[in-house]
């Protein structure tokens, strides 16, 4: 009965979201909050309690400054599936609109509590602790008073080490995901909000760019800081918000001493005699003070009252360094333009932590994990949960038990014996005997070679350097760097990233992508061999943007376009999907009147079957116009503007403008992408309420007047010969079972050219359609991550265009 009201609002067979169903706690009480961009942008609170999540909405989001009392409307409960939803309600479902993860982690009541959780919900009073990435600490949530059907209660930061006193708006608090999706401008910025720093991706292969656009600093081995200064404060707060100002006073001094209001990025660290950074110096600095401690500044975010974030960072870099020149304990981190790989080596002979290589021209993206900042390592090092420890005669414990969080779940990743002095083994004891527990954090039995675990709650992080992973995931040679108070167990993961591919031209290998092992093979076969792109360099783009072009494949029957053999050879399509195809793959059977049998089209629901499509030699991906849902009825018309070998690109140019013009004089909506060959293709929105006759009749009708209007250069005659070097005007596209390049996909065309969405003011003569490339396309979607989504919404009206043209 808990889940009757969330099943009876939704309908499964039209929305994406998990059937109710109960479920069973499995460990620590789990929690999620989700940015909901519906009808009205609001935050969705989950907490799990008896078997399902007892939510509610509330508008402004959390926040981590007690003295504001956030409204959190109660809605229904959700299934424990809910912890792990995100993606897009379809239109006219109910709460329809965009959902994406806040916050994920933990919470338990607080220590002092003896009241069940139920009882504490059911009298209007929970007391919990939050152990989540961005929500940690002690909350309150109480009940108000009844308005109307459902009850509204309070959401109430307590005081604590994780609480602020800056203004906080949970918007500019995004995480790496739902970051690029923000509608806040970056440069909504203001000096009393709390800001969460830019990270940096971690290099694999030390690949160095050649291109003098990198600038590189010394990656600095210490606690990352943000630092706010006005006239009236100045306070040093860690990436999680948690305030270091009254351990550092002396830094606090110095920074009190700039000479314009500021917020600055930048890292603590305590530097010995040569200006190596020693991080287990800083981390004992407050109880036996070691070396010099400094404020390294890198990036300035905020001066005399202007956000530049904007900026360039070479010009953010070049007031930072004027503005810190005569300031006590705080040291400006210079940087060599180019020649990454001379200045890595010469940072590893100096024992050094490693190096970060920016880009010059590069924005600043708070709370963003972002390519344009990339760190290489001189050796390999990982932040890990501590979670629990084995026994020891001749020592305080024999060894750390470690893991990371995957998929909301703790793995093991290997135990840690060396690196600590038995003084801070005894210190380690000592914590530990707090957060002792009677169970395993591990879902999965764990062999430890017979020795006899202690089992930890899994708040305490451990920072370890390693020799390298093992085949089945393990640290190889971990040694205890340190503790890490500066972070939390949610935020960590492995740093493998997704590319991370063997790249032996002879190996089968496999890529595993959200729990699925997917295929992989003949990494380095070269699609384009006059380039020298291989399926490795095509594999790596789909993972890039994946999350972009899967709205647009998802649901559609697949016709697979496969170039096995790259593009200098034929290629040929086949609809059936192929023979032997893994299990985990959804397909759908549709009848072909045309070949007079069903065919069992695959469909690409997921990231892993994009890539499966890849491994195959699916270079183009092409997807039907309509949904399993509603085969019959397109969710949109294409024009496919094809020129002749005698027309030039800025005769299509022209051609779509005049489209353009058309359709806005008709009030329509239209979205304009490169082919990713010679053409163009204009989409416009239909959201499956029109026949594809219906729809091929009205986009007919365009070209037609498209035609009238421009003769000599545009043709709707189907034939080569009967085009007369004339631009293709072609509707024809719009027909069951037609397929078309989808947007983002790549075309089997020479320089790995992608089909892009457009916005209308680049569609001129200075568009270049060979500027779009796998190479390019993900610096440009941080650009513009949200363009072409229109044409998956709200449809356009073909009998109100009728009107208008008749007059």
């Amino acid at each position: 009965m808990a889940l009757e009201e969330y099943n009876k609002k939704r309908d499964f067979n039209k929305t994406n979201e998990p059937r109710g169903d109960i479920g069973l706690q499995t460990g620590e009480l789990r929690f999620v909050v989700q940015r909901h961009d519906a009808s009205h942008l609001h935050f969705d609170l989950r907490l799990e309690i008896d078997g399902v999540l007892k939510s509610w909405a509330v508008p402004k989001g959390p926040s981590l400054n007690p003295n504001d009392k956030r409204l959190a409307v109660e809605t229904e409960d959700h299934p424990m599936k809910y912890l792990d939803f995100h993606g897009t309600i379809p239109k006219g479902n109910y709460g329809a609109g965009e959902m994406t993860i806040w916050d994920t982690g933990t919470y338990s009541p607080v220590s002092d509590e003896k009241k069940s959780l139920s009882k504490m919900y059911q009298n209007g009073d929970l007391k919990i602790t939050f152990f989540g990435t961005k929500l940690q600490g002690d909350f309150a949530l109480v009940k108000t008073k009844f308005e109307g059907k459902k009850p509204n209660w309070l959401l109430i930061k307590k005081k604590d080490e994780f609480a602020t006193d800056l203004d906080y708006d949970a918007n500019l608090h995004l995480g790496e995901a739902e970051a690029t999706h923000s509608t806040r401008a970056p440069e909504a910025i203001t000096l009393k909000q709390q800001v969460s720093p830019m990270l940096a991706t971690t290099s694999k292969n030390l690949k160095f760019p050649s291109s003098k656009n990198w600038l590189y600093e010394i990656k600095w081995d210490g606690y990352r800081m943000i630092c706010n200064h006005s006239n009236s404060a100045t306070s040093l707060y860690s990436r999680n918000g948690i305030d270091y100002s009254e351990i550092y006073p002396e830094l606090i001094d110095g920074l009190k001493q700039l000479p314009k209001h500021a917020i600055l990025d930048g890292e603590v660290v305590s530097l010995d005699k040569d200006g190596v950074s020693r991080f287990q110096w800083l981390q004992h600095f407050a109880d036996e003070p070691k070396g010099q401690l400094v404020y390294v500044v890198f990036d300035l975010l905020y001066l005399d009252g202007h956000s530049i974030i904007h900026l360039k960072l070479e010009e953010r870099k070049e007031l930072l360094e004027a503005l810190v020149e005569d300031v006590p304990k705080v040291r400006y981190s210079e940087h060599l333009r180019g020649g990454g790989k001379a200045f890595f080596e010469e940072v590893k002979k100096k024992g050094l932590e490693g190096i970060i290589g920016k880009k010059a021209d590069s924005h600043y993206y708070p709370d963003v994990r972002s390519d344009d900042w990339v760190k290489f390592k001189t050796q390999e090092s990982i932040e890990t949960v501590i979670c629990g420890y084995t026994k020891s005669e001749n020592r305080p414990f024999g060894s750390l038990i470690l893991g990371l969080q995957e998929k909301n779940e703790l793995k093991y990743v290997g135990n840690c014996g060396t690196g600590f002095s038995i003084a801070q083994q005894k210190d380690l004891l000592a914590q530990f005997k707090k957060i002792k527990q009677s169970q395993s954090p591990f879902p999965d039995k764990i062999n430890l070679n017979g020795r006899k675990p202690i089992w930890l709650h899994s708040v305490m992080v451990a920072e370890v350097t390693f020799a390298e992973w093992t085949d089945n995931d393990r640290l190889r040679q971990p040694v205890f760097k340190g503790l890490r108070n500066d972070k939390l167990p949610q935020q960590l993961e492995a740093e493998r990233p997704k590319d991370a591919l063997k790249r032996d031209s002879n190996s089968e290998n496999s890529l595993e992508i959200d729990g699925i092992n997917v295929p992989v093979s003949n990494l380095e076969k070269a699609l384009w061999p006059k380039e020298g792109i291989t399926k490795y360099d095509l594999i790596d783009y789909y993972l890039s943007v994946s999350k972009y072009i899967l709205p647009f494949l998802k649901d559609r029957p697949q016709n697979l376009h496969r170039h096995p053999n790259g593009i200098d050879k034929d290629g040929f399509y086949q609809k059936d999907t192929p023979e032997g195809y893994p299990d985990w793959i959804q397909t759908t059977s549709v009848y072909s009147e045309s070949s007079e049998k069903n065919i069992d089209y695959m469909l690409c629901q997921n990231e892993a079957t994009l890539i499966y499509m890849a491994n195959l030699g699916c270079i183009e991906i092409n997807p039907w116009n309509s949904r399993i849902t509603s085969l019959d009825k397109p969710d949109y018309i294409v024009i496919d503007l094809d020129p002749s070998d005698k027309n030039d690109f800025k005769q299509v140019i022209e051609v779509a403008q005049a489209f353009h013009q058309l359709l806005e004089e008709l009030q329509i909506d239209g979205y304009c992408k490169t082919s990713g060959a010679s053409g163009l293709h204009i989409y416009i929105p239909l959201e499956a309420n029109y026949t594809f006759e219906e729809g091929r009749d009205f986009c007919k009708l365009l070209c037609t007047i498209i035609q009238e209007q421009h003769p000599k250069l545009t043709t709707m005659e189907r034939s080569l010969k009967a085009r007369k070097g004339r631009i293709y005007l072609d509707y024809l596209q719009n027909r069951r079972g037609q397929t078309l390049a989808s947007a983002y996909c790549v075309r089997p065309k020479p320089g790995g050219t992608v089909s892009t969405p457009l916005l209308w003011k680049e569609v001129n003569s200075k568009l270049d359609k060979n500027d779009f490339t796998i190479f390019t396309m993900k610096d440009r979607l941080k650009k513009y991550p949200r363009l072409f989504t229109e044409v998956l919404g709200k449809g356009v009206s073909i009998e109100k265009a009728l009107k208008l043209l008749e007059g």
